[in-house]
């Protein structure tokens, strides 16, 4: 593989020092295995979008109760929701989505994605790897490096990070992880290697107990609301991936009083390390001021916390706002731990009053803060679950309130920004809402999305950690959104 010499900006002695730190506590890395095209022609295609913020809702988004209602359906489908009309003529949506029905010029659905799985780890395989062929050897139970590379691992590894230190690609709020302690499959490098996985926010402890946008909106799916005085939303905390931290350090920016500590030390370490730019990345992440300022939105101004919702779900959309604004390429937003929408029992009452409010005010403030300040044009906003839900309503066992199970045949996929028209509805389900009537859809086709208003090339290819090539893309962009 040929070598791409590496480019070392300057960096002010303190920062170099701090550097030299991040090397001691594991986080420099000294090889770069450079993602490559294979092909010497190849040409990356016009960017229609800078950015993209990709919304995932874990646990799967019920698309009878918000972006494709049936109500012509019998009861036990068409649900306890009614439709309200939105801006655009004839599309109607949910009745507790109206900040988005206010601004559906927008924003444009999908309606017609589909999959074969309706098991929560291989549906969070597919959608967040664009992969709908599960791998050799797939566990539910715990990620392998013989998994897909996630969107956001190929998106970043593709990308440039525009000039400064910011990874290109970055997943916020925490990781999706069961509250059994069981880390979801999908969300790393995978066969590309730990080197691969994106950068990690950990904004939100882990909480098994509990769901929701807390404050205000935390739930359990069976006691309905519940208290939230145990968490914070503790922005920026940050994870490294692998390459950096291998284990050794928790990502924390107290760490800055400890280099203070040992500053001497460090001082001697700096006039003789090797400074690849993973380390002065790190550096940039752990120490520049204006860096940490992206990361932090209790810092921002109160119109603005006020307006996407002072709660997780907010500030995380907030954040991914922050950090596309500052450059960063790919932002995966994970809005729900425990994979909260997830509606098997009590439904109607948890979408109406913990999870559809929230989202319908987070997406709809970033949607019209991003066209004010004139990077809507530039950055593709996408939201999909694992799944969607059954068309039937049913109970399961000890539930006191009926919900929907787990359906991979069809799904609604909310796409606004990056050059696409908004107002527009792409596919359609048959009467039941179970399977695409027309224009059907793939993860492999949303990936496609993705890429192209990145504006990688059709050709471009990533390498497996044995060195062996496989396609970036696997699928055609959404037709009928440009």
């Amino acid at each position: 593989m040929k070598k791409v010499p590496l480019q070392h900006p300057q960096l002010p002695r303190r920062a170099a020092i701090q550097v030299g730190a991040v090397s001691i506590l594991g986080l420099g890395m000294n090889h770069l295995a450079a993602l490559q095209a294979l092909s010497g022609e190849s040409a990356s295609r016009p960017a229609r979008a800078k950015s993209v913020i990709f919304i995932f809702l874990s646990g799967g988004l019920s698309q009878h109760d918000s972006f494709d209602m049936k109500p012509d359906a019998p009861p036990e489908v068409r649900g306890e929701f009614q439709s309200i009309p939105t801006k655009t003529p004839g599309f109607r949506i949910c009745e507790h989505l109206p900040h988005l029905a206010k601004c559906s010029n927008l924003w444009s659905v999908c309606r017609s994605l589909t999959h074969p799985f309706n098991e929560h780890s291989q549906g969070h395989h597919a959608m967040l790897t664009g992969r709908s062929d599960m791998p050799d050897g797939f566990d539910p139970g715990k990620p392998k490096e013989s998994d897909w590379p996630s969107i956001a691992s190929l998106a970043g590894s593709q990308l440039s990070n525009k000039g400064n230190n910011l990874p290109p690609a970055v997943v916020l709020p925490e990781k999706l992880i069961h509250r059994s302690g069981r880390v979801i499959p999908g969300q790393f490098g995978g066969k590309m290697g730990h080197f691969y996985d994106p950068f990690f926010i950990e904004a939100s402890r882990f909480n098994a107990k509990n769901y929701g946008a807390y404050p205000e909106y935390l739930f359990h799916h069976e006691r309905g609301r519940e208290d939230a005085a145990h968490l914070s939303f503790e922005a920026p905390n940050l994870t490294l991936p692998e390459r950096l931290a291998n284990g050794r350090l928790t990502g924390r920016l107290d760490l800055l009083a400890h280099l203070d500590a040992e500053q001497a030390g460090f001082e001697r370490m700096a006039e003789t390390a090797d400074l690849d730019r993973h380390r002065q990345r790190a550096a940039a992440l752990l120490f520049d001021p204006k860096t940490r300022r992206a990361f932090d939105v209790h810092a921002a101004p109160a119109k603005d916390q006020d307006r996407y919702g002072r709660n997780s779900f907010g500030w995380s959309l907030l954040m991914a706002r922050q950090l596309v604004e500052s450059g960063v390429r790919l932002v995966q937003v994970n809005l729900g731990n425990n994979e909260a929408w997830d509606t098997h029992q009590s439904a109607f009452p948890n979408l109406k009053n913990f999870l559809l409010p929230p989202m319908d005010r987070g997406v709809a403030a970033l949607l019209s803060d991003l066209q004010e300040k004139g990077m809507l044009d530039d950055t593709l906003v996408v939201m999909a679950g694992e799944f969607g839900r059954t068309p039937k309503i049913s109970a399961i066992s000890g539930a006191r309130l009926p919900g929907r199970d787990h359906w991979g045949a069809a799904q609604t996929v909310f796409l606004a920004g990056g050059g696409l028209q908004g107002g527009r509805v792409i596919g359609s389900t048959d009467k039941l809402g179970a399977f695409p009537a027309s224009e059907p859809q793939t993860p492999e086709n949303l990936a496609a999305t993705i890429y192209e208003s990145l504006g990688l090339p059709r050709d471009a290819k990533w390498l497996d950690s044995g060195d062996r090539p496989h396609m970036l893309y696997n699928g055609r962009p959404i037709p009928g959104l440009v």
